[in-house]
């Protein structure tokens, strides 16, 4: 049976829809409810580093895009919507996804929610959010690296050997100035979905370890990425969640010296 309380948050997410899954899966359904929408909310509701409702449909969008889940991507995108989450907000994560899956992987994302906001009456283009110049975008791009992770990376994109220097330029002209610096999303929700996204994906433990710091370092706690990650084991499963702790946990090591 579905708890009332998985039953009231899905009626939140999504008012008067009934799940064929009800009728064509009911043991599976029952089970992934009961857990997604009672156990992990009511466990990742707690305390001072708890996650509100938009925050964790923010998370839950960053990691489907992180891990290719891009029908259960269309499903919560008017979840998100209806629990707070902005047509703005909602594009800036697809917009700076492509930084660390590239458009190969979220081009079909961002058909996608060209085609839900299309049927929900959202027009397009939104306003700009773009804070950047082709002249301006390496300084303000190297100036967020700075504020995230601290002066050490002050004019880092002229460090590194002459034949991979371009690349430390491109992060921070690309990476950050393109995207970190673009209004919408403040830079502590903008470390939050790059954690997500390179979590989701795997095999990036290194650069999702020095993200986890990031987060620490911007203000985001360890207890609140241990939500963040509890937040996505029902959406990207429990390896790369694991994953993900240790690289949380490695990161407080660094964090602490």
């Amino acid at each position: 049976m579905i708890t009332e309380f998985a039953k009231n948050y899905n009626e939140k997410m999504f008012p008067d829809y009934i799940s064929e899954f009800l009728e064509t899966d009911p043991e599976f359904i029952e089970r992934f409810n009961n857990f997604a929408f009672d156990e992990v909310i009511k466990q990742t509701n707690e305390g001072t580093d708890s996650l509100d409702d938009k925050t964790r449909m923010m998370v839950i969008l960053s990691y489907l895009l992180g891990c290719q889940g891009i029908d259960e991507f269309k499903v919560m995108l008017p979840a998100a919507l209806n629990m707070g989450v902005t047509p703005v907000e909602i594009k800036e994560i697809v917009y700076q996804a492509v930084a660390y899956l590239g458009i190969g992987r979220v081009y079909p994302f961002l058909k996608a929610v060209n085609e839900i906001y299309e049927e929900k009456g959202i027009k397009l283009p939104l306003a700009s959010q773009s804070n950047t110049t082709m002249e301006t975008r390496l300084g303000m791009g190297n100036q967020a690296q700075v504020d995230i992770f601290g002066d050490g990376m002050k004019e880092f994109y002229k460090s590194g050997p002459e034949e991979t220097k371009h690349i430390n330029v491109w992060l921070a002209a690309n990476c950050f100035g393109d995207y970190y610096t673009r209004s919408g999303l403040d830079l502590k929700q903008r470390e939050m979905i790059t954690f997500c996204y390179i979590a989701a994906q795997g095999g990036c433990e290194p650069q999702l370890t020095a993200h986890a710091l990031g987060n620490l370092k911007i203000g985001n706690s360890k207890q609140f990425l241990i939500n963040v990650i509890s937040a996505g084991i029902p959406f990207i499963g429990y390896p790369r969640s694991l994953n993900a702790l240790n690289c949380v946990n490695e990161a407080v090591k660094q964090f602490s010296k």
